[in-house]
């Protein structure tokens, strides 16, 4: 089992626990999402010397290691108060934009077409990645190939598909090699065809999930993510962007080593699992969360295609035209992460594709060498599951002094609690648990793809445990999937 970080201090590995409430009438109250495990990386990696932190802090998550090495490198650079050569940062994003293609890819197909394909009712037994490929072999392939061709990009520039020590503070180590060039090149005509089918095939699906469509995490919300000066979607640089569910941008060109002036970090009883939240409209009374003025916010992919003004690749920006008219300022059901998702990949082989052209890519000029210039520094990029922070302090001589990272996951944790609830509320009556409840449960979930959903890889079913309980405290039903 591989273990993946959802928070600065917590570690899912595919275990969960769900407390629904009941009301006298045995309709739904209440819900809660517990993480339960604490992790304490932040801590282990005080003394630690700065020179090292992208190679570790890469070994938090199995799924998507670059965004950790890549956020942890960008601190590094501001602690040695350097600008990277041109060509490591092109680099940095190349291998980025990998990153987010194989990780999609292994939530879409992976995790989540079982359910999408088969169907929520479906038989469990069956309910997987190799039911998936008994009935649809193509697709199914697909999404190997897809992801495969993710981590090889990462592999090419890094030396290894899973924890490349490669991004440094400064810069990057090697280049992109003409073999590598040539490689990359040859499989983007398949890449493209692929998803592509991909696209096709999910759209033609949503007429049969009307009701998921309007229960799984729709309510209003803010979106936060990276964008550049001109409202380009982004994925390594940039400026942060809030935006509301009507579409208003209500803060933009905040600066992400700023993150502190607008983002608060709460801490809830029931779990161990952060709650960032949107500063300046204060943390979201737990029982009403989807109030306007509520500081919920989300991040990820359906945040990234809301807060931006377009992509800037042709396929993408069409496809973004479409998945905007599923909403109405905003798209804020979260069963569109899938669709996100799959935009995104999109988006990032048609960039690749644009990247291939650049001599860059293939420069030898690839590091800034400095000491320690600067005692705190803060580096962003957006991670598949969204905006990323690592904050490091440092003494003089590059030691860590202290450590804060602001995942993905634990910045969405307000709104899977909320997609919990407002699942439980549609689909609970009573104290009986159908299986396909249970499913929707962990299909509502997984829409956020937290590390919760895809740190073990299983080909059966995630870990939950379920108890209803009563006005009067009592549990008066309770199942657990192991």
């Amino acid at each position: 089992m591989k273990k993946v970080i959802i928070d600065p201090v917590t570690r899912i590995e595919g275990h969960a626990k769900i407390s629904i409430y009941l009301d006298d009438t045995g309709q739904v109250s209440d819900a809660r999402f517990h993480v339960t495990e604490f992790r304490g990386f932040e801590k282990f990696c005080e003394g630690r010397p700065l020179w090292e932190m992208p190679g570790i802090t890469a070994r938090i998550c199995g799924i998507c290691p670059v965004s950790h090495l890549l956020a942890s490198a960008k601190a590094g650079d501001r602690i040695l108060a350097v600008t990277i050569p041109k060509a490591a940062e092109k680099l940095r994003r190349l291998m980025n934009l990998g990153q987010i293609i194989q990780s999609h890819a292994l939530s879409f197909f992976h995790l989540s077409a079982p359910d999408l394909l088969l169907g929520m009712d479906s038989d469990p037994e069956k309910r997987n990645v190799f039911g998936l490929i008994a009935a649809e072999p193509e697709l199914a392939r697909g999404g190997i190939r897809l992801r495969q061709f993710g981590q090889e990009i990462i592999e090419q520039l890094g030396g290894r598909k899973i924890h490349p020590s490669w991004a440094v503070p400064g810069g990057v180590r090697e280049p992109l090699s003409a073999e590598g060039h040539t490689h990359i090149q040859n499989r983007i005509p398949e890449a493209r065809t692929r998803i592509l089918d991909a696209l096709g095939r999910f759209k033609s699906l949503l007429n049969n999930y009307e009701k998921e469509v309007q229960t799984f995490g729709n309510f209003p919300s803010l979106f936060m993510g990276l964008v550049t000066p001109d409202g380009l979607w982004e994925n390594y640089d940039g400026y942060i962007r809030f935006v509301d569910s009507a579409g208003n941008i209500i803060a933009d060109k905040l600066d992400p080593t700023r993150y502190q002036e607008f983002i608060g970090e709460a801490v809830q009883p029931d779990s161990y699992l952060k709650s960032p939240y949107y500063r300046p409209l204060g943390y979201p009374d737990q029982n009403d969360y989807c109030r306007l003025d509520s500081g919920i916010y989300r991040v990820g992919p359906l945040a990234r295609l809301n807060i931006c003004s377009h992509i800037g690749t042709p396929l993408a920006d069409a496809e973004l035209r479409e998945f905007r008219d599923y909403g109405k300022g905003t798209v804020t059901s979260s069963f569109f992460y899938h669709y996100a998702r799959l935009i995104e990949i999109l988006a990032c082989i048609e960039r690749i594709e644009i990247m291939m052209d650049d001599p860059d890519l293939m420069s030898t000029k690839l590091r800034a060498e400095a000491g320690i210039n600067q005692l705190e520094a803060v580096g962003c990029s957006e991670a598949p599951r969204g905006t990323l922070f690592h904050h490091y302090q440092v003494d003089e001589n590059g030691l860590l002094l202290k450590v804060n990272l602001v995942i993905a996951t634990g910045q969405n944790n307000l709104a899977m609690n909320r997609t919990v609830a407002q699942i439980a509320r549609h689909f609970i009556h009573g104290s009986e648990i159908a299986e396909g409840m249970l499913n929707r449960v962990e299909a509502g979930i997984r829409a956020f793809d937290p590390c919760l959903s895809c740190s073990t890889h299983a080909a059966g079913q995630m870990p939950l445990h379920i108890q209803l309980v009563g006005q009067d405290g009592n549990v008066v039903n309770e199942i657990w999937r192991d």
